[in-house]
């Protein structure tokens, strides 16, 4: 009897634990998305009188950004151009470099390697990016100025956030390939299928969804990135038509102007930060859905592999 006393008491005290631990997780799910609408608002709020007085469609796609003077124009298409094109250069270049790198890591690489390689790997991820901005300008932005174009341009930038973003990306996809069943690799070495062919085929495939989510952590950084890009990129208005031509993104012009910035300026500016929020929440949910497409595709694969088994 006392036994089942003894049991029923802490059973007891067990759901109530879960429930005080549950009423804990949904207070610091409230407190996040209040904290996330509360920026918004506030940014929205700064913002709003730029909006009204320039006109949202004229701020927008405005071509000019002269914020000071008799004749202030407001327009920051350049910079949302200028924004989209660093972060898809720095894709470009990062994506590739990282997914390979990471396949070498969870493939091919021997221990004696692995384990430096790692480690170089960790500390770049810490490396702050005023860093990796000295290094562009003193370094790279010197070569780039060889080929015959700006030194502080589109390339220069696009290189400097491919390397600090490659991190996210081999971390997180490397994760991703060691976390797969080993039965999926050694099924299709079975079947007569090459190391290489396995990796390209059904490897990469099944670890799909943890790679976007690497890819879309480097997106998030490549987009708000401020220091580094105001150092190399050239902080020009314009839109370029040269990869070797100075640039400017939505982040770096802010932080530009913000010290001086005063009434409709600021304004603007606050509007530039709505934007930008806008940017990197539409950016993110479209991977986010291409990602949920790919995790569906992995299940039915998953499926079919097992069905392929038991027969």
């Amino acid at each position: 009897m006392k036994e089942e006393v003894t049991i029923n008491s802490s059973i007891r005290l067990k759901k109530i634990k879960e429930q005080i631990m549950y009423g804990v997780f949904i207070i610091a799910t409230i407190v996040f998305i209040l904290a996330v609408l509360i920026i918004f608002l506030f940014v929205i709020n700064q913002a709003w009188p730029a909006f009204a007085k320039i006109g949202f469609f004229k701020f927008i796609f405005g071509l000019n950004w002269s914020p000071t003077g008799t004749n202030a124009s407001f327009g920051i298409f350049p910079m949302i151009v200028g924004t989209i094109y660093v972060t898809v250069g720095a894709l470009l270049l990062s994506v590739p470099i990282g997914l390979l790198t990471a396949i070498f890591m969870a493939y091919y690489c021997p221990l004696k390697v692995y384990k430096p390689l790692k480690l170089i790997v960790n500390i770049l991820t810490g490396i702050p990016s005023v860093i990796f901005g000295f290094f562009g300008l003193e370094v790279i932005s010197p070569i780039i100025g060889e080929l015959g174009g700006s030194p502080l341009c589109w390339l220069t930038a696009s290189i400097i956030l491919s390397v600090m973003v490659l991190p996210t990306i081999i971390n997180l996809s490397e994760n991703a390939l060691k976390a797969l069943p080993k039965t999926y690799f050694e099924g299709s070495v079975a079947l007569g299928a090459t190391k290489e062919r396995t990796i390209i085929f059904t490897q990469i495939p099944a670890a799909k969804s943890g790679i976007m989510g690497g890819i879309i952590l480097a997106l998030a950084r490549v987009v708000g990135e401020t220091v580094a890009v105001s150092l190399i990129a050239g902080n020009s208005p314009i839109i370029p038509n040269s990869i070797l031509q100075g640039i400017t993104t939505l982040s770096s012009a802010i932080v530009n102007e913000l010290d001086y910035a005063s009434g409709m300026h600021l304004n603007a500016l606050y509007g530039m930060a709505a934007v930008l929020f806008v940017l990197i929440f539409l950016i993110t949910l479209t991977l986010l859905i291409l990602r949920n497409l790919s995790e569906k595709k992995a299940r039915k694969y998953k499926k079919r592999v097992k069905q392929k088994e038991k027969v």
